[in-house]
């Protein structure tokens, strides 16, 4: 099939994606199928979510620009099981929905004349960026700007939504997610980053405090609260867990970096330190479960082929965590080599193989920039 024919799904695919989503919660065996696809020793699940969590990737990304209102709303059509946010400052203290605080390639910044003198070079987390940044505009000032897609090169149908939505400040998404669960009759999960706490704090732009002042103002502040909160910093991780009593998980980024926190405290550990037993007690003593990239569950060889799985799932659950890692869509540039199909690196390749790979680990969920492929996936392993 051609690339235009792969690149958005069908009326019948989004669905029956749907339906699979939601229907999968409430299946008679399905936990059970779930179980016996993991096999023994898996993590604990959460009331109101599946085994097999399915989290929209800063929504939908795979068909909306991500983090707008607009792709959390494909992602919970299509039957995400929760959303996901990432978190960054304004100059005047709002947490606004951004991968990055770097704005050059989300929104249309670039394309304001009043903001041109706004563009700098700034070192986040030891990287020099070029470009526009969230602290240095205040709320009212980013609302005038409008999000667009990051990756067109990839997503170029992405590009027909640029400029259709703004930049949503968290509060509006806990609004947005209070209105659909009265609409829906259920909670609505979201999953939600602090993002460079560390670099934040250091200008005096604190995310944690922020943070936990909404989730307490919006009851998602407790231990069964619908939501989870994450970072690859794990300090910002023990910072809420002193606040709120909301579920957290730390982010793991390759195996040897170090977390950016670990680097400006001097504490010589790395990735590779926290995915070992002691490592993964030690995050057990203020979270409830961690976020591997996918390399760390199964890495890939030379060729970019999946290699032999490590034992990270069996030794997280064995500290009582979950695992959700990240991430997985549905383009061939992103997929293991041998899960590719064809030449045309945006062409889709066989996602479904590839998640079925993943999902025979006993992971926990997983992110997907394509919750409707995941969702098919997931009915497709448990149904086994």
């Amino acid at each position: 099939m051609t690339q235009g024919a792969r690149n958005t799904p069908g009326r019948r695919t989004v669905l029956g994606a749907a339906v699979l989503g939601s229907a999968a919660m409430a299946l008679p065996g399905a936990a059970q199928a779930a179980e016996r696809g993991r096999g023994e020793g898996h993590g604990s699940s959460y009331p109101g979510l599946p085994e097999l969590t399915i989290v929209g990737h800063r929504g939908a990304s795979g068909y909306r620009p991500e983090h707008t209102l607009g792709s959390y709303q494909l992602a919970l059509d299509l039957g995400a099981h929760v959303i996901e946010q990432d978190l960054v400052p304004t100059k005047d203290g709002h947490l606004v929905c951004r991968h990055e605080n770097d704005i050059t390639a989300t929104t249309d910044v670039a394309d304001h004349p009043e903001f041109a003198g706004r563009k700098t070079t700034k070192s986040v987390d030891g990287t020099s960026l070029t470009g526009w940044f969230t602290e240095d505009f205040t709320l009212a000032e980013l609302k005038t700007l409008r999000a667009k897609e990051r990756i067109p090169a990839n997503r170029q149908r992405n590009t027909l939504y640029d400029g259709r939505w703004e930049v949503p400040t968290f509060e509006e998404v806990l609004r947005w997610a209070e209105d659909e669960g009265r609409r829906r009759g259920r909670k609505i999960w979201l999953y939600t980053e602090t993002k460079h706490p560390t670099y934040f704090r250091g200008i005096g732009l604190g995310l944690e405090e922020r943070l936990a002042k909404l989730l307490r103002r919006y009851g998602r502040d407790r231990k069964d609260s619908a939501i989870f909160l994450q970072s690859f910093e794990p300090s910002s991780m023990q910072r809420m867990a002193k606040l709120v009593s909301s579920p957290r998980v730390v982010l793991l980024d390759a195996a040897g970096t170090r977390p950016w926190d670990f680097r400006t405290a001097n504490d010589p550990r790395t990735v590779s330190d926290l995915v070992k037993p002691e490592g993964l007690r030690w995050i057990a003593s203020f979270a409830q479960g961690i976020g591997p990239t996918l390399d760390l569950i199964i890495p890939k060889d030379a060729t970019g082929k999946l290699g032999t799985p490590t034992t990270l799932v069996r030794d997280a659950h064995a500290k009582g965590l979950i695992l959700h890692p990240y991430t997985l869509r549905d383009e061939n540039t992103f997929l293991p080599a041998d899960f590719r199909r064809g030449t045309d690196p945006n062409a889709y390749g066989d996602a479904f193989g590839a998640f079925k790979r993943y999902f025979e680990q006993g992971i926990d969920g997983i992110f997907t920039d394509n919750p409707d492929t995941g969702l098919l996936a997931r009915a497709d392993f448990v149904s086994r």
